[in-house]
């Protein structure tokens, strides 16, 4: 299999961003869903004091209208741009192109001149920054109501439930050691086990010493030099295990669930084959980061568990760990030229995924379409290329089940 089409969101629940090489990171690829907009909700008692709305594609069809591309920063001093599109829908009675406007944002802004906000998504709550009138009147005019454009700088949101692998499968220090010496991600790792068995030998024998000849002044000088490098490699071997194979917290940006959402092509032609002769499903409707073709079946990636890619690194330092299926909403529904709900047949997708796809006991009412994934630490900063092979490493037997308080999208 190949990795097949690569897409970064930049605003959430806006178009996507297609990329043919992305770099990799525990929390998503660069730039995706660091932007978010909210809608301003006038007090009812006419008071003046407002509340923000989150907006998402399915509940705001109208987000469909806008279309986002990405500036990479080229040099240290360029900090990029954030490019939106916005394309109203063609009415009735205009045939004739219609008419489009942009907006540039800077993708790094400045936040000492941003006031801070909070803000509290699928109940994980996090800080983002209000980018101010420039961007917010922008947006408010093209949505025909007020809207608050925010930045989640530095920030980042907790995964709740189980999705993240380390607490799916929290290990305690000792499993953690025992796997690494069993399984090493890396080959000099292999020598550890055989630095503690000297270590330990070396502290028997030193033992049997001074019982031996007693507790000396002598036996003490001429055994300290060796007490002490044993006891500096317990130390180092220790750090080791303590600096680096630490529990890793995985965290979020304005992601719904997880940094990755994986998809596959043959599921996406499963779909387009349940549309009338002509009609294929917009892969883009399923919001993926990630799309990989040459699977052999449709949905097969119910089952996996975790994906390699660039297979020719250091093994270990380039795995998705795929933890929880993607359960689905209205948004596949939407119609994204006229950014409303669909009509005919493009318009009930999520109904025919209901038929056979109501396959997740944690979300019993909602199909499920895709998997959610996360990057293992060591593969921070990997770059992933459309082409790129992907294998999949592990497979589960049974399909595991959607966990996060409170939410099926």
């Amino acid at each position: 299999m190949k990795v097949g089409q690569l897409y970064v969101y930049p605003v959430k629940s806006l178009r996507p961003t297609t990329i043919t090489e992305g770099i990799l990171t525990t929390r998503g690829f660069q730039y995706d869903r660091h932007f978010m907009l909210l809608k301003v909700i006038p007090a009812e008692d006419g008071s003046g004091t407002t509340a923000l709305k989150n907006m998402h594609v399915p509940h705001f069809p109208e987000m469909a209208l806008f279309h986002t591309d990405i500036e990479y920063p080229q040099t240290d001093k360029d900090g990029g741009k954030l490019i939106i599109t916005y394309h109203p829908p063609l009415s009735e009675s205009a045939l004739k192109t219609h008419e489009t406007s942009r907006l540039e944002i800077p993708l790094q802004p400045n936040l000492k001149c941003l006031k801070p906000l909070k803000i509290v998504m699928h109940q994980s709550p996090t800080t983002g920054y209000n980018m101010g009138a420039k961007y917010n009147d922008w947006f408010s005019a093209c949505f025909g109501y007020p809207v608050v454009l925010a930045y989640l700088g530095p920030h980042s949101r907790e995964v709740l439930g189980t999705l993240a692998p380390a607490k799916k499968d929290k290990k305690t220090p000792l499993r953690t050691i025992r796997a690494s010496l069993t399984g090493p991600d890396r080959k000099w790792e292999r020598v550890l086990p055989i630095l503690i068995v000297a270590s330990a030998i070396n502290i028997l024998f030193q033992g049997g010493t001074l019982i031996r000849d007693g507790i000396t002044t002598q036996t003490i000088r001429s055994l300290s030099p060796t007490l002490l490098f044993t006891a500096s490699a317990a130390v180092l071997v220790l750090y080791y295990f303590y600096a680096l194979h630490t529990q890793h917290e995985d965290r979020i940006t304005f992601a719904d669930c997880a940094p990755y959402l994986i998809i596959s092509e043959t599921s996406v032609n499963n779909v387009s084959a349940r549309l009338p002769d002509g009609e294929e499903m917009d892969r883009t409707k399923f919001r993926p980061n990630i799309v990989v073709s040459g699977a052999e079946e449709a949905f097969e990636e119910d089952f996996w568990s975790t994906l390699t890619v660039n297979a020719g690194l250091e093994r270990g330092s380039n795995r998705l760990l795929l933890t929880g299926n993607c359960v689905r909403c209205q948004s596949l529904n939407v119609d994204y030229e006229t950014g409303k709900m669909g009509t005919g047949e493009s318009g009930a997708v999520l109904k025919k995924l209901m038929k056979d796809r109501r396959v997740d006991s944690g979300a019993r009412f909602n199909p499920v379409f895709g998997r959610y994934a996360f990057l293992e630490p060591r593969g921070e900063g990997i770059s992933l290329k459309v082409g790129d092979e992907v294998t999949v490493g592990e497979k589960v037997t049974s399909r595991s089940t959607f966990d996060w308080p409170g939410l099926t999208n």
